[in-house]
């Protein structure tokens, strides 16, 4: 299978508000394997970087004076990540930058072009609900360095991500044979036979931004209902409102 791990760079956070790629990096793995293949090309954005954005990657103005725009090298970006499976931490903000370049060009959209994508950011989600899954923290997670790491930065952060992503997935495939196989235990039940023991329950707790997030969906239940979310009601009221239903 070949898959191209890809992150962009931008002018801002929303393409609907004009922002324009600054940065695209691939990084190239076949049968779980880097390539060495990569492509890595800074655009001019023929538009103003915002502060902030700068401030996150580091890339000025004035370094993109001179950088190919991007119907220069948006015919390269296709032929490279053709046939591939992405693979793409947010992959919406990323897909969504990328659709609006090509069209403004009138070239086919990314899912015309590639044979899928995926979404590591939503796989993390997923294996480690309530917590940090920005690459920092996978990196931190999985035990990977990232010490070089003092701004984003679209190429570094697709190298990264691959990491992540083999060390995400490791154990899946049968490509990967390096892993060591845990001892398994066993329970005799009355029948003679014999079950596996289950591992002990992990137990993760909702914080940070999750819970904010959480509050407003509450909020939003709340408002929707007149008044009537039983989470956002004192536990007395809560039970007597569940009773009455």
């Amino acid at each position: 299978m070949r898959q191209i791990f890809l992150d962009t760079e931008t002018t801002g956070l929303d393409h609907r508000q004009g922002h324009r790629i600054i940065e695209v990096a691939c990084v190239e793995l076949e049968n779980r394997r880097l390539t060495g293949r990569h492509l890595h090309r800074y655009v001019n954005p023929e538009r103003e970087v915002d502060a902030g954005a700068m401030a996150v990657h580091g890339i000025t103005n004035e370094f993109l004076e001179d950088k190919p725009k991007f119907q220069v090298i948006a015919q390269e970006l296709q032929d490279f990540i053709a046939g591939a499976e992405l693979v793409i931490h947010n992959a919406s903000f990323d897909i969504g930058f990328m659709d609006m370049e090509f069209g403004r060009l009138e070239m086919p959209l990314t899912l015309k072009v590639c044979a899928g994508v995926k979404d590591t950011l939503k796989m993390a989600r997923e294996l480690y609900p309530g917590k940090r899954n920005n690459l920092d923290a996978l990196c931190e997670r999985y035990q990977i360095s990232n010490a070089h790491r003092t701004l984003h930065g679209a190429l570094l952060d697709a190298e990264l991500l691959a990491e992540v992503y083999l060390a995400m997935t490791r154990g899946q495939e049968s490509l990967i044979m390096d892993q060591p196989v845990a001892a398994q235990t066993t329970l005799e039940v009355s029948s003679g036979t014999s079950r596996q023991a289950r591992a002990p329950l992990v137990i993760r707790r909702a914080e940070g931004e999750d819970l904010d997030t959480h509050q407003q969906v509450l909020e939003g239940i709340q408002k929707e209902s007149k008044g009537a979310c039983l989470w956002l009601q004192e536990p007395e009221t809560a039970e007597n409102a569940a009773s009455a239903a």
